[in-house]
């Protein structure tokens, strides 16, 4: 069990007041941040909407990241953009309901039609083109392509041995089971302890995610003992 698991799971045990404000306080902060993150360059902003919504917590934040991406989607797709950006880019306006041309990824090919063989080196990148292409539609046969070349190179890099944790747990991880199929609140679960590994993650959001997923989950609990005393308590009647 990891760190980030078990202090999920114990603090949901013990939400009081106290941790209800430092909830909001730290809500705010990450808004803050986002507001700030809109200045900085494309990937970094792009990495932190990408985080916030792995983590769970986007629906506190829908009106803010829905300006930013429209920002983004204005900004239009630059040629100097790197293979990580481009795709990730790509993934959050399509998730979005942008309309976002798969041609954008034909500045990665060489003069045969084929991906760039300087391109397998580049694992982040590669990991967000795999993931990109699973929203591909009919008869975008570059994402076919593009599907086919990253599941092929992250495959080879992860038998080589040669990723590093924790990248190398979102590569194994991705491969069995990419983000468009997995179930939101379990995959932020199991994102918010491989952030919590990765050394440039952001000390408060994975606070602010470990709190919002412990009073989400102490709200179900309530909820279903609501519902159960609900169900007994005309059983019980009966039985009298």
């Amino acid at each position: 069990m990891t760190k980030c698991s078990l202090t999920i799971r114990l603090l949901a045990q013990n939400i009081d007041a106290s941790t209800r404000q430092q909830h909001e306080e730290l809500k705010q902060e990450v808004r803050r941040r986002i507001t700030v993150a809109m200045d900085d360059e494309l990937l970094h902003k792009l990495r932190l909407i990408d985080v916030i919504k792995r983590v769970g917590v986007s629906y506190h934040y829908e009106r803010e990241i829905e300006e930013a991406l429209n920002d983004v989607y204005e900004l239009g797709c630059q040629d100097d953009q790197t293979l990580e950006a481009t795709s990730l880019r790509f993934r959050l306006l399509r998730e979005s309901g942008f309309t976002v041309p798969c041609e954008t990824f034909n500045k990665f090919k060489d003069d045969e039609g084929n991906f760039k063989k300087a391109l397998t080196s580049d694992v982040n990148g590669l990991l967000e083109l795999y993931e990109a292409a699973h929203l591909r539609v009919h008869g975008e046969e570059i994402l076919e392509e593009a599907l086919a070349f990253t599941t092929t190179h992250l495959e080879l890099a992860k038998a080589a041995g040669i990723v590093e944790y924790p990248l190398s747990v979102s590569v194994s991880h991705s491969l069995y089971q990419p983000i468009l199929k997995a179930l939101p609140r379990l995959e932020a679960r199991r994102f918010i302890a491989v952030y919590q590994d990765d050394t440039s993650h952001d000390k408060t959001l994975l606070n602010f995610a470990v709190l919002d997923f412990n009073l989400l989950q102490n709200s179900h609990k309530e909820e279903l003992c609501k519902l159960s005393r609900q169900h007994i308590t005309p059983l019980a009647l009966i039985n009298i």
